[in-house]
């Protein structure tokens, strides 16, 4: 699903919207500047001049254009690493030719999935289409293989060259991205439009995050007349949106798109998500239920990744348990009894990363520290820990290693691969009775949201907005990309300790 609601809206505003917890902030006029001061166009800093209709086609053109080309040098990669496991006959002209086409399909399928320049759109997403994409030209080379007279013996090839390419484009997509932003020519310009205390954050979190292709300006509702031919062609509408129902007919005229704006994984703007009811625009307030078959899909996901990952980290664990010993003779691993789906008790396997007597040691930090005792009470974790032991129990925490022997309780069903980390009570006390209602309904996970996003960097707070943003959001696809992402953050170790 987008981060965003859908890209038109009726003039007549839903009464769900008028419901909503951030309705009661109104959108006070002279509340923020006019406008933002503007990004300095690229074209006008090289001293070209060119028609506005032109001028705001072209950044989108050129962006589109970077991105092909990511995905070209991907293919290339995946083809050179094809040949090198098959390598026997494929470096003939019908391999080349199939290859080629097999490519050329799939980047026409993703300039039909809105992929180019895909702005708007969460990872998992851009992940969903890829990969659908990908499946229906390995389809039609299935189709091939039954054709062409020597297409069996190139079909495998092909559909390990369309997976790799998968699995390179991703790097190849930031990449370009990333030269596009450099270039000042990524993104599209949006007016900003909410309460006063919260355009400011909803400014910044587009600056942060500009990989949705946002280029925020704040405004006030006085200075829409005010703006100039081939100013930004977006709306984003935040906050009360009933005071704005007599200006949305003339705001849609004057505006490419308006948009809605949901949940942000680390914001939180309102509980609305987009639906679209009978072919037109409407909101609804729903509660993410779980089905039965998407439910066994994951299970069998789990399985599948949980069984041989257990293999391949056991030697891992094994050293590690040996270091715990040498530093702190006694068990070396510990059950520590977390609340799960449905409220049961899980008891969470753990490698010992603290001395045997941390308890006391806390204790004895709060009673010296009070700086101290306002951290934890803040993350619920310390920076400078003294329970940790030192090096290897400072290596296990940031690399995430005291997590694996979890494993352990996917394989046994207490836990998912993705979804809310399992905490401590102590920890979900901090946390209001409707949130852990809600968290009660999913699988509590071996990685998710927040520790992709922020890990022990982020607040009681903010882990609870990461938290209801990923089970109001939840898919198998969405879950893809948090366990794709994983990876990557726990090498950056940012956040970690």
């Amino acid at each position: 699903m987008s981060l965003f609601a859908s890209p038109a809206m009726t003039p007549r505003p839903p009464k769900a919207a008028t419901s909503n917890d951030m309705t009661s902030r109104a959108i006070a006029a002279g509340s923020v500047p006019p406008i933002a001061a503007k990004t300095a166009d690229p074209f006008d800093r090289a001293g070209l001049y060119m028609p506005v209709a032109l001028r705001s086609r072209l950044p989108r053109l050129a962006t589109s254009s970077f991105l092909v080309a990511g995905d070209i040098a991907s293919y290339l990669v995946a083809y050179f690493v094809v040949l090198s496991f098959f390598p026997s006959g494929l470096e003939g002209t019908l391999a080349e030719r199939t290859f080629t086409i097999a490519a050329f399909a799939a980047i026409i399928l993703y300039t039909s999935a809105g992929l180019y320049p895909g702005y708007r759109l969460h990872d998992h997403e851009h992940l969903r289409r890829r990969t659908v994409a990908g499946v229906k030209v390995a389809v039609l080379a299935a189709f091939g293989a039954i054709i062409l007279p020597e297409g069996e013996r190139l079909l495998l090839a092909v559909i390990g060259f369309l997976a790799l390419g998968l699995i390179v484009q991703p790097f190849g997509h930031w990449l370009a991205r990333s030269l596009c932003w450099k270039l000042g020519i990524w993104g599209e310009r949006a007016v900003v439009i909410g309460g006063g205390d919260l355009t400011p954050a909803l400014v910044a979190h587009f600056k942060n995050h500009w990989q949705y292709g946002i280029r925020p300006e704040a405004i006030s509702l006085d200075s829409l007349e005010a703006l100039p031919d081939g100013g930004p062609s977006i709306a984003v509408i935040a906050g009360a949106t009933g005071a704005l129902a007599p200006d949305l007919a003339a705001m849609r005229r004057k505006f490419a798109e308006v948009i809605l704006l949901s949940d942000t994984p680390s914001l939180k703007v309102s509980g609305l998500r987009p639906a679209d009811v009978g072919g037109e625009i409407g909101i609804r307030l729903i509660n993410s239920g779980s089905s039965l078959n998407s439910d066994l899909v994951r299970r069998i996901l789990d399985l599948a990744i949980a069984i041989p990952a257990s293999i391949v980290v056991a030697p891992f664990i094994a050293f590690a348990a040996a270091a715990i010993y040498a530093i702190d003779p006694g068990p070396v691993f510990f059950w520590h009894t977390r609340e799960g789906r449905s409220g049961k008790p899980v008891h969470v396997l753990k490698l010992r990363t603290m001395y045997q007597d941390a308890e006391q040691r806390l204790e004895a930090v709060f009673r010296d520290d009070p700086n101290m005792r306002a951290e934890w009470l803040s993350h619920f974790k310390l920076k400078d820990d003294p329970r940790v032991l030192p090096v290897i129990g400072h290596m296990l925490r940031s690399s995430s290693i005291d997590e694996l022997p979890q494993l352990a309780n996917i394989i046994a069903g207490q836990m998912a691969i993705v979804g809310p980390r399992p905490f401590p009570e102590y920890h979900l006390s901090a946390m209001d009775s409707e949130f852990r209602d809600k968290r009660r309904s999913v699988t509590p996970g071996l990685t998710g949201l927040w520790q992709i996003s922020e890990r022990s960097n982020a607040d009681i707070e903010l882990q609870q907005q990461l938290d209801e943003f990923y089970i109001d959001n939840r898919s198998l696809w969405f879950d893809c990309q948090i366990l794709l992402s994983t990876i990557p953050a726990v090498f950056k170790r940012r956040g970690a300790y």
